[in-house]
């Protein structure tokens, strides 16, 4: 699908390769001669790209970024530079520039593929956005999350510390609701209009986790085509949430302090630095202090991160919040699934009361989901098929009475491959399930 896109230039000849060139690919071009002309093209259109040359008799490529990035901090820019101020383009990417081609252009496949790498990269923040808004939608609304007295100061907490530039740690078992607290900080923070980027840091091994953090640089390793942004760039300006930082690896322990530090890192491959203005919320459903004392995590790192401390609840430790949160679920899927529920007989309620939830509000959403499909009207004991879960018994025994492999297997089947959701409806890490798949060959 063809982009809007912006060319300034004072050369007549060069505008016109370049939109010639750019229209062939399908997209809508509009040309400005001049950097005043392109300013005002910007406060009246919405463009996804602009390509500038710096040099220009009126204002310069510089300055139209700077004041053009203000005007439309969405779009990405591509400079334009002479072969021998190859420093210049530099510098305007240290301002917010993505790219830059020199001229004389090589050929019009130089332009496209610089052009088509930028446009990616916007496409591919587009669709990580849409993930981040579709994850939070597994949750509910933040009235439903605070249900239950334990939860009250945690509101409070939360409520004090997002106009705030702390860097907050949130703790607690998993599906607990430790994302949702990072976006209400995000949302009630003067960052809200920023990104909101989510990591989880126990999905990826430790290589790419480090390119997925920081970027990377064209040629940086096998596979390295382009230069890219990582998570803290992408973030820059917003919020960046690490969940379960307490896998990363000692070797970005040591980097990821610096950013704390500092606020600036190199890409991978790279040797300039890039300097962000990210907020970091993390989160950990680990005991980090053991971590520490065991050596496997920074003393230093620790006390970076541990700022401002948030400490989550069990869902069993808040019980009054379970039927009010199975009734919200049931009312949502219902709605999804094109059923009528009428609620839960009163052997169900019980039932829901007496499981002891390891997998948290997670873990209730999606039993609540299975039943809603089971039933047909009022949800039953039987449709919640709660026995199939390890919540029934205690820990590890309780999976082997049960049959830990066919267990695990039919879990899997049920999430349709997705671990991390299998590992909460299991009740136990990700670390244990990837140990278990491989042990069982599943």
């Amino acid at each position: 699908m063809g982009k809007s896109i912006l060319v300034i230039d004072d050369d007549r000849l060069i505008r016109s390769f370049i939109s010639t060139i750019l229209k062939e690919d399908g997209h809508h071009i509009e040309e400005a001669g001049n950097g005043g002309s392109g300013l005002e093209k910007l406060r009246t259109a919405e463009f996804e790209l602009v390509i500038t040359d710096l040099r220009m008799p009126d204002i310069s490529g510089m300055d139209v970024l700077c004041e053009g990035r203000k005007i439309r901090p969405e779009a990405r820019w591509i400079i334009i530079t002479a072969y021998g101020s190859i420093e210049s383009a530099v510098e305007a990417m240290k301002m917010g520039a993505s790219d830059y081609l020199t001229k004389p252009f090589g050929s019009p496949d130089e332009l496209r593929h610089v052009v088509r790498r930028v446009l990616k990269e916007v496409e591919q923040e587009q669709k990580l956005s849409l993930m981040s808004e579709e994850l939070g939608k597994q949750y509910p609304p933040p009235e439903m999350i605070f249900l239950g007295n334990r939860m009250d100061s945690i509101r409070r907490l939360v409520e004090e510390v997002a106009p705030t530039p702390a860097t907050v740690f949130i703790t607690g078992s998993s599906g607990t609701g430790k994302e949702l607290v990072a976006r209400l900080i995000h949302q009630l923070s003067p960052r809200k209009d920023g990104p909101f980027v989510a990591v989880h840091c126990a999905a990826l091994p430790e290589t790419l986790l480090e390119s997925e953090l920081f970027g990377h640089e064209r040629g940086a390793f096998t596979g390295a085509t382009s230069t890219r942004k990582g998570r803290f760039e992408l973030a820059d300006g917003g919020t960046l949430f690490l969940d379960e930082i307490g896998d990363i690896a000692p070797s970005l322990q040591v980097k990821l302090l610096r950013i704390l530090q500092e606020r600036e890192f190199e890409r991978v491959g790279g040797t300039k630095s890039v300097s962000v203005n990210t907020r970091i919320i993390s989160a950990t459903n680990m005991d980090l202090k053991s971590a520490v004392a065991g050596g496997r995590f920074r003393e230093d790192l620790y006390y970076r991160l541990n700022v401002f401390p948030i400490a989550l609840p069990t869902l069993k430790e808040r019980s009054e919040a379970i039927l009010p949160l199975a009734e919200y679920f049931a009312s949502k899927f219902g709605t999804s699934f094109g059923k009528k529920i009428s609620g839960f007989t009163e052997d169900a309620q019980a039932a829901l009361l007496a499981y002891r939830w390891p997998g948290n509000i997670r873990e209730l959403q999606n039993v609540v989901e299975r039943a809603v499909i089971l039933s047909s009207g009022l949800i039953d004991k039987t449709h919640l098929n709660l026995e199939t879960s390890l919540g029934a018994t205690d820990g590890a025994d309780g999976l082997l009475k049960l049959g830990e492999k066919e267990l695990i297997r039919k879990t899997l089947l049920e999430t349709k491959g997705n671990r991390r959701q299998a590992a909460d409806i299991l009740g136990i890490s990700l670390r244990t399930l990837h140990y278990r798949i491989k042990q069982y060959k599943l």
